[in-house]
């Protein structure tokens, strides 16, 4: 809780319970949820807790740079606890994102591109997953 603590401070974000128990989750679970999933997942041990605070906490971190909103999926924005340069699949099957190491980021990093001053960078992947693909061949052949 410290550690979090400190996290919030470094990036201009006061810490409170709330604030302190979402970052918390998000770098604890690797899933990258969405909004309502946080709320759910601690809704119990924080009764006081509403959505509209999730939402609001969620916008601050992304605004502040302590999380990533992710927008891979079109339905649903998903949140990462790692800033850290990466990449992202989506399974087309079953919706879980995954987080993909970039070995050789310096091509991807640029801040300039000719006239173009960029501000934000987000490698997305879609397909399947092993499990999901394995799925999807099997069904192909009974149909078959």
């Amino acid at each position: 809780m410290e550690q979090i603590d400190k996290y919030l401070r470094e990036h201009d974000i006061k810490p409170s319970l709330q604030r302190i128990a979402i970052m918390e989750y998000l770098q604890s679970h690797k899933t990258h949820p969405t909004a309502d999933e946080i709320f759910n997942a601690l809704y119990p041990s924080i009764p006081t807790l509403s959505k509209t605070t999730v939402y609001n906490t969620l916008k601050i971190f992304v605004e502040h740079n302590a999380a990533l909103c992710l927008t891979i999926d079109d339905k649903t924005a998903h949140f990462d606890g790692d800033t850290s340069f990466h990449a992202h699949f989506f399974c087309l099957g079953c919706g879980c994102i995954y987080d993909i190491p970039i070995a050789d980021i310096s091509n991807v990093l640029k801040t300039e591109i000719d006239d173009l001053t960029i501000t934000e960078t987000h490698i997305y992947y879609k397909g399947y997953c092993k499990k999901c693909l394995e799925e999807k061949l099997k069904k192909q052949k009974e149909i078959n």
